[in-house]
């Protein structure tokens, strides 16, 4: 994937392929240009001793007979996780809701499910009560069908990124800490997830209201630290401005993540990434920032004040920087507005950060003019103008180097 279609926020792409929905997500941010592996003071590869040339998860020794799954396991586990036997086909699910087929098909597609034949016996009554919950919203005038549509696209992306994740940590773990192949931990998995379905469950709820009432504090208590600085240069108040989120728009870009990952196998990769994602989440989370997205080797992240996200930037630069095993990262912050849809954040403010982030050097912050004039009078942050670049799509830009003035920034307990 190239930087241009990784970087370019707003760039259409189908995350529906076949399906043909007419919903489309942004390009996506991506890799800086790498320098040579050689050229990284990190030893990366340590992070595993069996690096490079050594075995992967593989060659882990096998504790006791090959695990063997029968179909009466995995059709009891089947009957736990869906509530209930698959006695429905498709048409009757749609009846039963009161709705089209076409209709029902938008909601099963949106959910992320694959297409079912007429013929299939492959839901539930369970099936039948959540596709009724969700038209019911819309019979009520809750939310529009687009709205509808919008939210359940939402459940599924989300939920599906989560089990993944949740499975492969899993996996690792038990290959890790029981010595187990990669393939008899995926079926020792499979007999022992009874057992962790309602806690998983119920984190997954738990987590769902807290996030909810956080994003609700957000709308309530909207901080209004740098407002001026993005309204320069246009008439009127915040109310009409083009876009209507300010925010403070942050990356930072390992250095040299391609080059250093080829020289790995698979196991060490996975660690260097999952290392990674869980430092830059717990900075953003403590300096009070969202996560937007991680794309292996790169970061997004947004926070409600310019301020927020300095502390934020510096303290990413500064941890990878630190950092035993992974390599310094390129940082850059804008202050501006931007707009908000399916989970991602697009406009001029997302593409310029972006570019900053190529011009920055390893283990530097940047910020453009416009940001450092909203943060010059705070003397917890120090300012390095640099001359004019060329910046694609915005013509010239001073790049601007934000550095620590007093105080100790963000500090993980």
């Amino acid at each position: 994937m190239t930087v241009e279609h990784r970087r370019e926020a707003g760039q259409p792409e189908d995350p529906e392929g076949a399906a043909g929905e007419a919903i489309r997500a942004s390009g996506q941010t991506g890799n800086t240009p790498d320098a040579a592996a050689s050229t990284s003071p990190k030893a990366v590869w340590q992070l595993q001793s069996d690096m490079a040339t050594g075995g992967g998860p593989e060659d882990a020794p096998s504790s006791g007979a090959p695990i063997e799954l029968d179909r009466e396991t995995i059709r009891r586990l089947e009957r736990e996780l869906l509530g209930a036997e698959r006695t429905l086909k498709r048409r009757d699910i749609a009846a039963g809701a009161g709705v089209s087929l076409l209709s029902a098909r938008k909601l099963w597609r949106a959910m992320g499910f694959p297409n079912i034949g007429d013929d299939d016996v492959a839901f539930t009554e369970k099936d039948l009560g959540a596709l009724t919950t969700i038209i019911d919203l819309v019979r009520q005038e809750q939310l529009t069908e687009d709205a509808a549509i919008s939210i359940t696209r939402a459940v599924g992306q989300m939920t599906d990124r989560m089990v993944v994740w949740q499975i492969e940590a899993i996996v690792e773990e038990m290959v890790a800490q029981r010595g187990l192949s990669d393939a008899d931990a995926r079926k020792t998995l499979v007999s022992e997830l009874p057992d962790l379905i309602d806690p998983l469950e119920k984190t997954l709820v738990y987590a769902w209201r807290r996030q909810m009432n956080a994003a609700v504090q957000r709308l309530a208590l909207r901080a209004e630290s740098g407002l001026a600085s993005s309204e320069t240069g246009r008439a009127g108040d915040e109310q009409d401005a083009p876009l209507p989120l300010a925010r403070a728009v942050g990356f930072a870009d390992l250095v040299s993540y391609t080059s250093l990952s080829r020289q790995m196998n698979e196991r060490t990769l996975a660690q260097l990434v999952q290392r990674f994602e869980n430092k830059s989440a717990e900075i953003i989370s403590v300096g009070g920032g969202r996560l937007v997205k991680t794309i292996g080797d790169e970061v997004l992240y947004i926070a409600e004040s310019p301020e927020a996200g300095a502390e934020i930037s510096l303290a990413l630069a500064k941890a990878f920087s630190e950092d035993e095993f992974l390599p310094a990262a390129r940082c850059s912050l804008v202050w501006g507005r931007v707009l908000s849809r399916l989970g991602d954040i697009y406009g001029p403010t997302v593409n310029l950060a972006a570019r900053l982030t190529a011009l920055a050097e390893p283990g530097e912050v940047l910020v453009d003019s416009g940001t450092a004039a909203t943060l010059s009078a705070n003397e917890r942050f120090v300012l390095v103008p640099h001359e004019p670049r060329q910046v694609r799509g915005f013509g010239e830009v001073q790049p601007v180097t934000l550095a620590r003035g007093t105080g100790t920034g963000i500090i993980l307990d």
